[in-house]
């Protein structure tokens, strides 16, 4: 897959295209979360699977540098901001730009989604709240976001189950309850994966949002 470097002040971010011929229909780019990198299952099944838009995995400068500890919000932004200008300059004003990313990714998307001028946001593994502190609410990143939204959560995450979430905009937002997994969408062994489900959510909405 081409990959790409974008200089932030943050330090360097990198891409990963995947079918880059679809740009011109729509771009999805997706960040990860603060305990990994691109290679979550669930992302990386979406830049395979989803066939409507091209995708783009970015990996923010912090991973980038090797390092293993995420910096705070404001950097985070910080990497990401330009990787959407950046994306935005090479596929032109008229292909819609979709931002998301999983856990502390979707939280960058929801906090910079309208200023970057995207079309919607897709929110995958919403950390809701820290594991065990459902008080330290961050919903209100969610709730804001004033663009198309799609929120895919699984069934035992620690950081926020379906079921915690406060009401969303009915006119913007859409939350798909997964039936099991955890933070990660990782199963039991009893328990029918739930990645599958995971791309068909986000492959149906976006169909939804550039028809």
């Amino acid at each position: 897959m081409p990959h790409e470097l974008v200089p932030t002040e943050a330090g360097n971010a990198r891409l990963t295209w995947h079918h880059r011929d679809r740009a011109p229909d729509g771009v999805l780019l997706l960040g990860h979360g603060a305990g990994g990198g691109i290679e979550a299952p669930d992302l990386q099944a979406i830049a395979a699977e989803v066939d409507s838009v091209a995708v783009v995995l970015v990996e923010q400068p912090w991973r980038v540098a090797g390092k293993r500890l995420a910096p705070a919000p404001k950097t985070l932004d910080a990497g990401w901001l330009p990787v959407v200008a950046h994306v935005r300059a090479e596929v032109g004003e008229s292909a819609p730009l979709f931002v998301g990313g999983r856990s502390a990714g979707a939280r960058v998307a929801c906090r910079t989604g309208a200023p970057t001028g995207a079309s919607g946001v897709v929110a995958l593994a919403f950390p809701l709240h820290p594991p065990g502190k459902p008080e330290r609410s961050r919903a209100e990143e969610l709730l804001t976001t004033g663009l198309p939204t799609l929120v895919v959560q699984a069934a035992r995450d620690p950081f926020g189950a379906p079921s915690e979430f406060p009401p969303l905009p009915r006119t913007t937002h859409r939350l798909v309850g997964l039936p099991a997994g955890n933070h990660s969408f990782a199963v039991r062994k009893t328990e029918a994966d739930v990645v599958p489900d995971v791309v068909r959510a986000v492959a149906d909405w976006l169909q939804e949002q550039i028809r």
